[in-house]
């Protein structure tokens, strides 16, 4: 009898403890490899964009908070975001910034974003995130947090855009161009900052 029950509660927790698992997966961010999620957002002029609409394409995504130091650094000193945007936006390449920041936090809303596209001049849509939904299903946490969508829909990169200067390597430009060239990214995943 003991014997018994013993399988069954072993049984019990087995299926449980692998209902759990899958519900945990479930609500993980999306990860290098797997299909990227589908989203549907504002840009500040209230056009709606959606991942859908870019099938094909590479895209990538940029998480953006004006008046974060790192993003600073990246608009408005280095110009990394809008060179590196300009040089594929003819390469069937799109990149899109989304904002994830909640009411009430910084860099939040239409109308700061708004300025932002006009401070740092940048030359492609600011999406608005401001439930969280896109930046937790792509796992961004910091901003810039970049990630890189091949032509199939799949994360080929998520991580940082660069590697701080430390040795001048761009993560999304290499990712972006193993793509266009039709190879496997080299590094796909690294550790973003911000």
């Amino acid at each position: 009898m003991r014997k018994r029950y013993g399988v069954a509660l072993a049984v019990a927790l087995a299926t449980g403890g692998l209902a759990i698992a899958q519900e945990g997966r479930a609500a993980a961010a999306a990860r290098v490899g797997d299909a990227a999620p589908a989203f549907s957002l504002p840009d500040v002029e209230e056009q709606t964009h959606t991942l859908e609409q870019h099938r094909g394409k590479i895209v990538v995504l940029e998480w953006f908070n004006p008046d974060c130091p790192a993003v600073k650094r990246h608009h408005q000193r280095a110009k990394t975001m809008k060179e590196l945007a300009a040089r594929y936006k003819d390469r069937e390449v799109v990149w899109l910034a989304i904002n994830s920041g909640a009411p009430g936090k910084q860099g939040h809303g239409k109308e700061r974003n708004a300025r932002a596209v006009s401070e740092y001049e940048i030359e492609y849509p600011v999406l608005l995130d401001p439930n969280g939904g896109a930046g937790r299903a792509y796992g961004a946490r910091v901003t810039p947090h970049m990630v890189v969508i091949d032509r199939e829909g799949k994360i080929a990169y998520s991580g940082a855009i660069d590697d701080e200067g430390k040795a001048g390597v761009n993560y999304v430009q290499r990712a972006v161009e193993a793509l266009l060239e039709g190879k496997p990214v080299e590094t796909p995943e690294t550790r973003a900052y911000g």
